[in-house]
């Protein structure tokens, strides 16, 4: 079965089980939506944010990048996909959490790790080396204490990520204000398909400790 008809089959199967019993919710979400937490996490398709956490539509507002990353804020002319989410779910939605969501064996981490795509022209590799440099900062202590190959290395590289981005959410002027009063809360989060565990990052320490 070619890859368009396994979608077309799996529509039709969400048409029977998954649209049509639930027509009043539906109906509800017609009318708009209310999500209450933005989810930022990573492109890659092993790490569907809505699959793991089991939500229904309308629940969660998600941006999906590579390597689940956030860039600082700033104004210069530009398309700045991220930023306009992150100010869509902030200023209009009015969301009350926004997570980041970090996930094992992340491709992006790893060749931010590498640097194997540097100097490489746009649209040979450049436009992820340039997305990925967002970590450059990042990677000198771990690849001074780890190297920049192994398990041990990307994981290190892979939770990094999630504080950088953290990190860069509170240079939004917007974000740091209703932190500041209490009406947004800033998560870091953490989930390998391999051992199938959610770990959640400590605000103050910055540790990430596996969800029981």
């Amino acid at each position: 079965m070619a890859a368009h008809e396994r979608l077309v089959a799996g529509y039709r199967r969400f048409r029977e089980s998954g649209w049509t019993p639930n027509l009043e919710r539906w109906r509800t979400l017609r009318e708009g939506q209310q999500p209450e937490v933005m989810v930022i996490a990573c492109s890659d398709s092993r790490v569907d944010p809505t699959q793991i956490f089991d939500v229904a539509p309308g629940e969660v507002f998600v941006v999906r990048n590579v390597a689940a990353l956030v860039p600082p804020f700033e104004t210069s002319p530009g398309h700045h996909g991220v930023s306009a989410a992150l100010e869509f779910a902030v200023q209009v939605l009015r969301v009350k959490e926004i997570m980041v969501m970090g996930h094992g064996m992340c491709g992006g981490c790893k060749v931010a790790l590498t640097q194997e795509l540097h100097g490489a022209e746009r649209g040979q590799g450049g436009f992820i080396a340039d997305w990925i440099g967002l970590l450059d900062e990042a990677r000198g202590p771990i690849a001074h204490e780890h190297g920049t190959q192994g398990r041990e290395a990307e994981h290190a590289m892979e939770l990094a990520a999630v504080r950088v981005s953290i990190a860069n959410l509170m240079t939004f002027p917007c974000i740091k204000a209703k932190v500041a009063k209490g009406s947004l809360r800033l998560r870091g989060a953490f989930f390998a398909i391999s051992d199938g565990v959610l770990h959640l990052m400590d605000g103050e320490t910055g540790e990430f400790v596996p969800v029981e």
